[in-house]
């Protein structure tokens, strides 16, 4: 398996993001939405299995250090085939008790994935909460280009997007946006921005429904957005904390 690593240690705001989610077990990815993310921590086919503490050790620990995916696998995996959450074995889907069928449960490339997709979103709010403290000197934010050799088609046509640092677009469009998404987004001054053009008009948006088979719900999703990853995770904890408290203050009231 190759291997791979983000740049340095994860920012602060990072691994508070991270380490703040609580454990939320599940059977398939389609089972905890993409806002939910912002306060769940959840691997598919968990359910049943006492591996999540285990696996959000294993993250924050190499959000902390910037470890590899190498050893972030050789931590794991043996923790994990301990557990017997490895290979395709049984699993009972919650959703119909007493029924099982065979799941692929860990395996070198669930790892790289749980890895990736974990460290992209803990970044990206961390990122978030820093613009957030910096959005008055430098109040745009810019699309920038993709890493990927092959870039979607979708994505590179919002490179170069100028929008202000509170426009809604970035509720839904903040990266990553879907499974592997390498874009960036960089936080510039009004100068700056005037320098480039000045701010862009959004992207026109291709929305399609798309119907969570699990759940029924359908929501829409712009094209070029994975379903799981249309959202920004820094912002929906944001969101859902300021929500919380207002329940709080509510019941305090009662």
């Amino acid at each position: 398996m190759p291997d791979f690593a983000f740049p340095g240690p994860a920012p602060k705001e990072a691994l508070a993001f991270f380490r703040a989610k609580g454990l939320a077990p599940s059977f398939s990815w389609l089972d905890v939405g993409a806002q939910e993310h912002a306060l769940a921590f959840t691997v598919a086919k968990s359910a049943g299995f006492d591996i999540l503490a285990d696996v959000k050790a294993a993250l924050a620990e190499h959000l902390e250090s910037g470890g590899t995916l190498r050893t972030f696998s050789k931590r794991l995996a043996p923790v994990l085939q301990e557990k017997g959450w490895w290979g395709v074995a049984e699993a009972e889907d919650p959703d119909t008790p007493g029924s099982k069928r065979l799941a692929q449960l860990g395996s070198p490339h669930r790892l790289r994935t749980i890895f990736e997709a974990n460290m992209r979103s803990a970044r990206a709010a961390g990122q978030w909460q820093r613009i957030q403290r910096t959005k008055r000197t430098h109040p745009y934010l810019r699309y920038g280009r993709s890493s990927s050799v092959e870039r979607r088609q979708e994505h590179a046509g919002w490179e170069g997007t100028i929008l202000p640092a509170d426009d809604p677009w970035w509720d839904t469009h903040f990266p990553p946006n879907a499974w592997g998404c390498k874009c960036v987004v960089r936080q510039i001054s009004a100068a700056e921005a005037a320098r480039l053009g000045g701010q862009t008009q959004r992207p026109p948006l291709r929305l399609e429904p798309w119907t969570n088979p699990r759940t029924g719900k359908t929501i829409a999703v712009d094209r070029g957005l994975d379903p799981s990853w249309s959202n920004n995770p820094g912002r929906d904890r944001e969101r859902a904390l300021a929500e919380a408290l207002e329940r709080s203050r509510q019941e305090s009231r009662a």
